[in-house]
This record gives structure tokens, C-alpha cells and sequence, in this order.
């Protein structure tokens, strides 16, 4: 497999010891894929920030958001009715839980390596009971002066997208939640095309289908319809089990670039390459056969999920791509690439 990633020599940029829990009797376990934006001469990380509480021997205790607060639930590590086999999902009595609960925290940068956390912004939290369970995963675009978070809401009744929006960083509207469960990895274009909003999003199918990823569009970005398949899992390949976008993709004058995620049937994951068209992205025009990224470094194969590479934040600069991802499902990293040399890696339909 390829790697073309030319990672940060400070990596890790940011470790679970480096943030303060929301609250006390919380512990953060992992750090993941942040979105990213630049906003006051800055760059900004909007980071999902996974807790729960401090673990106790004989007991498994995870949190959940209930109308008066979190509440911490406790079951005994020997109950046979609890399946603890995945780090991430419990399964207890037949119904899933995480084994931790997400929000989205603010950090930002004078030079794009040392981040930390401003004083006056406040913690993204769950608030409704579609998001019981956490926010995830947050997308971040700017179109007409206004900030669109898109993210994953995870609830008992299933995995959406919400959406929230912003233009000062304080004061937020929120849609709701705007793609039904089970759906994820929701990208917006970061430009309108004929006169629509575009995504890239995931729904997911365990039995006819699977996990790909599709595109819609919008005349508001918030209502979504004209939705169409565009990128397969692969047999036998890196990205054969499942594939999500990443973040919003990128215009060139080649098409529009797009950096995603693919899992094989062992859960490792690593980042390849898109590109759509111009004036209708829903025409795939290329893709890479191989990974750009490829989990390498220790912190991507060792952590709280390892062999992991995921990212849905990048900056760019002229040719210059810096990549910020979650390795291992534990740190926040950084990294660079050539978009000329993505696009050179990509392979053209015939």
C-alpha cells in the first residue's frame, strides 16, 4: 500500500491528558477526528472529545444524556446478558450502548501545531434525546459568512445528522436533526453549484446494500433530496467493508477533490481519493486504487482502536493540504500532502 502523507513531526498534536473533563467524576479516554475551519486569523479544531466515568473493578459503567443531566450507568462486568466485546458498543439485554459519550470542543492555533483552548466559547453538547448518546464526527463549513456543523447524533433510536449553525462561535441555531438514521459522514460542499447546497453522506444498509457513501442536494441545506449512490465499497480492497467521506471536498480545476475514509473487514482504516465533477458532482470522474494514508506510526496502530487513520478536517493552501485526523481513535494529528500528487494518484474511469 502507498502512503503519501507527510505526517507532523510533533505527532501527536493533542492527547486525552491534554484536555480537562467536562465534569468532575469524568474521565477522557480518546481524542478523535476533529472538523477544522479557520476563523479569526486562526486555525480552529472542533474535537470530539469521548468520556466516561473512572472505571471500577467488577463494573461497567458508561454515560448517558438524560433531560435532567447525565446520568451514569452501571452494570456488573460478569453479567451474561452484557456482550463488552467491541471498546466502543456494549450490548446489553439486546440494545447497544456506547461505552462513552461525545461533545465537540473548541481549540485553536497561531501556527496550525500548537493548539489550545480559548477562553469565552462553550462545549458542544447533546440536546435533545436524538442525541442521547453523544455528538460525533463534526464537518465544519463556511458559506455566505455562515458556519454550517454537521455531525453525527447518536441516540437508542439510531445514528443521524444534525446540524447546527454559527457565525460568531458563541451563539448557535440548531436545524435539528436534517439526514434520518441510519446515516453519517455528512459532508456539504463548501460552495453552492447552479444555485444548490450539495452533500456527500453515508446511509447504511446490514442487509441489501452497504455502507457507501451517496450525494444529495438542497436549496436551503437543510432539506435534501435527489439522492444517489456514487462510491462502492470494493471487494478484496482497503476500502472493501465500508466507506465515508471525509471532509468537504476540495476545487479544482481537475473537479471537485474529496479525501475519504475505507475500513476492510478487519476495521482498519485508511484515507483514499475522489474526484467529482465540476458542474455535476454526482459523475464520479476518478478514484485511487491505493491508499494516500496508511495507519503506520505507532499512535495509528495502538490506542483505543487501533490501526485507524480518519479524518474530516483539512486546510488548504494553494497545493499544500494539511490533513488533521484522528489516529487510533485516541490522539489528534496532523499532516501534510501535494494535491497535485493526489490528483496524480488518482485512476480514471474508462
Amino acid at each position: 500500500m502507498t502512503d503519501i502523507a507527510k505526517r507532523f513531526s510533533q505527532n501527536p498534536l493533542i492527547s486525552p491528558k491534554d484536555l480537562v473533563p467536562s465534569r468532575p467524576g469524568l474521565e477522557i479516554t480518546c481524542l478523535l477526528n476533529p472538523g477544522v475551519f479557520t476563523f479569526q486569523d486562526k486555525t480552529w479544531l472542533l474535537v470530539r472529545v469521548a468520556e466516561r466515568p473512572h472505571q471500577q473493578d467488577g463494573i461497567i459503567s458508561f454515560p448517558v444524556l438524560q433531560k435532567n443531566g447525565i446520568e451514569i450507568i452501571e452494570i456488573n462486568a460478569n453479567d451474561p446478558d452484557l456482550n463488552k466485546d467491541d471498546p466502543r458498543v456494549l450490548k446489553y439485554k439486546g440494545v447497544d450502548y456506547l461505552t462513552t459519550l461525545s461533545h465537540l470542543r473548541l481549540l485553536c492555533s497561531d501556527d496550525g501545531i500548537r493548539f489550545y483552548e480559548p477562553e469565552g466559547y462553550p462545549i458542544l453538547q447533546g440536546e435533545t434525546d436524538q442525541e442521547a448518546f453523544g455528538v460525533e464526527d463534526c464537518r465544519v463549513i463556511n458559506i455566505e459568512e455562515t458556519y454550517y456543523l454537521t455531525y453525527t447524533a447518536v441516540s437508542g433510536q439510531g445514528v443521524g445528522v444534525g446540524l447546527r449553525k454559527t457565525q460568531d462561535w458563541k451563539t448557535f441555531t440548531s436545524e435539528g436533526m436534517i439526514l434520518p438514521p441510519h446515516n453519517k459522514d455528512c459532508a456539504i460542499f463548501e460552495e453552492k453549484i447552479n444555485g444548490n447546497f450539495y452533500a456527500l453522506h453515508r446511509p447504511s444498509s446490514v442487509d441489501i446494500g452497504g455502507n457507501y457513501i451517496w450525494i444529495a442536494q438542497s436549496p436551503d441545506g437543510i432539506h435534501w433530496g435527489k439522492h444517489k449512490c456514487i462510491i462502492r465499497t470494493r471487494k478484496d480492497s482497503w476500502d472493501s467493508a465500508r466507506v465515508g467521506a471525509g471532509a468537504a471536498p476540495i476545487k479544482t480545476p481537475q473537479g471537485w477533490l474529496e479525501i475519504y475514509h475505507g475500513a476492510n473487514s478487519n476495521h482498519q482504516y485508511c484515507l483514499g481519493a475522489f474526484l467529482l465533477d465540476l458542474d455535476d458532482p454526482s459523475i464520479v470522474l476518478a478514484r485511487t486504487e491505493e491508499p494516500i494514508m496508511v495507519p503506520t506510526e505507532t499512535y495509528e496502530l495502538s490506542g483505543f482502536f487501533g490501526y485507524v487513520v480518519f479524518s474530516n478536517g483539512h486546510v488548504v493552501h494553494g497545493d499544500e493540504l494539511t490533513i488533521y485526523y484522528g489516529a487510533a481513535d485516541e490522539h489528534v494529528c496532523g499532516a501534510q500532502f501535494s494535491i497535485t500528487e493526489i490528483l496524480t494518484a488518482l485512476t480514471y474511469a474508462s
